[in-house]
């Protein structure tokens, strides 16, 4: 396929914190329109809503030859920050937050860093 425009919308969630839950992704690409969902039966919310966007980028990727633009839509406020300004600063200190603490969902943010970056 030529080079495409792509909208993804996301969302992930679970009933407990941990406990069953799932996520969910629409991709467009203004001819076609995609739906991922999975469910988990033990996971966080935040796994979800990450686990929704890795998923739609997987995608993507899979799809598209290449993408000239890509807007993802989430409501996760977590996902937004990680992605924009908490990552840069974690990989720098070797996956540890501010504090010297682990990364929480680190592996699930490797993974996503990787496909931002692949895709970008």
């Amino acid at each position: 396929m030529n080079s495409e425009k792509i909208l993804i919308y996301t969302d992930g969630a679970c009933s407990g914190n941990p406990g069953p839950g799932g996520y969910g992704s629409i991709i467009t690409d203004f001819k076609m329109v995609s739906e991922l969902g999975e469910f988990y039966p033990q996971t966080t919310n935040n796994r979800m809503e990450m686990q929704a966007v890795i998923s739609a980028l997987q995608f993507c990727l899979e799809r598209y030859s290449s993408v000239s633009s890509l807007q993802i839509f989430t409501d996760s406020v977590y996902v937004i920050r990680g992605a924009t300004q908490w990552l840069f600063g974690w990989k720098k200190r070797g996956w540890k937050t501010a504090d010297g603490k682990d990364v929480t969902n680190q592996d699930l943010w490797q993974v996503m860093d990787r496909l931002l970056f692949q895709i970008s």
